[in-house]
């Protein structure tokens, strides 16, 4: 099969969060592949975890689409640099379909019918009628309306009992005017395993491939794949002759942090920096292996440091590789999960202390889980790994680690999607800097 120049694309949504919109997306991009199809993933909004999901099933590297966080040139090339080569697009939303964030003089909220109207895909919304009949497809006639510029392709219905529990149902679309283009049964063996920040990363999901076969065994019988495939539309955004500069390289050879708890990295970030001359080398912390030596900057990504504390703590050939590229004044930055291992000590859950590289006055504690969530614009106060002091990013906090103590002076002035300064100022020490903060897109 030929690409396409502009591949038809969908929004798998939901009117609410755990209505199977996950299950679903990961479905049909399995089962889309398995046909010969070339599909590019995409999520809405700031996420790490369901775009792996999303690699995996669809056998090519899902993107982040942020209509809040992004600028609009820069999300444009993303759909168009990787959308424009595929058979077909198929996005997973966020949340509720109209869910987003109270803003501040923005010109979206974030929400997945934000990008739905921005781009022109359709969207097939995923209703759970597990306790519910005809209610559905009032509900459903709620969110075709609601918005005039989002356009809703049609249903699917998922946990449904059975034939006679689909029939009390579809009726009522078909007077409403919404197709129904399938319907799932209640299946348990169909969901996948979930810790605190959403699904468990995928690389640690064992028979994962089995996994997402089985889905799209069940959806290639249960939904009218060609059907969905008919009600798919190309994006309308335009297209530029030359990329928008993302976030600038902090360096020329980026040592980059990777594996199962630094496993936090936007590719469209890397992306850029690749396209900007830059020359990015992963290593693993926890095989215990240091930064490259000639590195002129290290970036310690996100994860989840707090489950492989004690392997973090006595791995000493990367805190020796990372202490002396510190001593060299090389950009070091943390984000996150990469912010507090670069502290003094990090508490896991269960109270244990576990010393860090030191590099940073930070101490931080999982031992009463506090959830801090929200986007985030966010100002420099100095040079660092961002950019010159004033430099300007927008990004968001997702986490449920305290902090105990900061000794260092502060990296970042932040506000909220609302324009409320949040307590998150980060940490900065000659050359090493760290925050909470994931970095999507710079200000430009």
């Amino acid at each position: 099969m030929t690409a396409v120049a502009r591949a038809p694309g969908l929004i798998v949504a939901a009117p609410a969060s755990g209505a199977g919109k996950t299950t679903v997306a990961l479905g049909l991009m399995r089962a889309f592949a398995r046909r010969g199809h070339v599909v590019q993933p995409y999520k809405c909004g700031p996420d790490y975890i369901d775009p792996a999901f999303h690699t995996a099933a669809a056998g090519r590297v899902s993107h982040n689409l942020d209509t809040w966080a992004m600028r609009r040139s820069v999300l444009a090339d993303i759909v168009c640099h990787h959308g424009d080569t595929a058979h077909v697009v198929v996005a997973e939303g966020v949340m509720g379909l109209f869910d987003g964030v109270a803003d501040a003089g923005q010109t979206a909220r974030a929400s997945t019918a934000d990008l739905a109207a921005l781009t022109g895909w359709p969207v097939v919304l995923v209703l759970d009628v597990s306790a519910q009949a005809e209610t559905a497809a009032a509900l459903a006639l709620g969110c075709a309306r609601y918005r005039p510029d989002v356009p809703i392709a049609g249903v699917i219905l998922n946990r449904v009992a059975g034939a006679a529990h689909a029939h009390m149902i579809t009726p009522a679309l078909d007077a409403i005017g919404l197709p129904c283009f399938g319907a799932l049964p209640r299946r348990d063996d169909l969901t996948l395993p979930e810790r605190h920040l959403g699904l468990v990363q995928a690389v640690e999901t064992s028979g994962l491939d089995e996994h997402l076969d089985r889905i799209a065994d069940v959806v290639a019988e249960a939904i009218d794949l060609h059907r969905i495939l008919a009600a798919a539309r190309p994006h309308r955004l335009p297209t530029s002759a030359s990329p928008t500069p993302g976030l600038p390289p902090p360096g020329q050879r980026i040592a980059l942090a990777s594996d199962t708890a630094f496993a936090f990295s936007y590719p469209h970030l890397l992306a850029g920096w690749r396209r900007a001359g830059a020359e990015v080398i992963p290593f693993s912390p926890l095989a215990d292996e240091a930064p490259l030596a000639s590195a002129d900057a290290v970036w310690l990504p996100g994860g989840y440091p707090e489950l492989h504390a004690g392997r973090i703590a006595n791995a000493s050939r990367f805190h020796t590789g990372l202490r002396a590229l510190a001593s060299a004044n090389v950009l070091i930055h943390g984000e996150c999960g990469g912010y507090m291992v670069l502290g003094e000590g990090l508490q896991d859950a269960s109270g244990a202390r576990h010393a860090m590289a030191g590099l940073l006055g930070v101490e931080t504690s999982f031992a009463k889980p506090r959830m801090s969530l929200g986007y985030r614009r966010a100002r420099t106060l100095a040079p660092s790994a961002l950019g010159p002091s004033g430099t300007e990013v927008m990004g968001h906090e997702f986490h449920f680690a305290s902090t105990t103590a900061v000794t260092d002076e502060p990296l970042v002035a932040a506000h909220d999607a609302s324009g409320n300064n949040v307590p998150e100022r980060g940490a900065r020490r000659g050359s090493v800097t760290g925050t909470f903060l994931h970095v999507i897109d710079g200000v430009g």
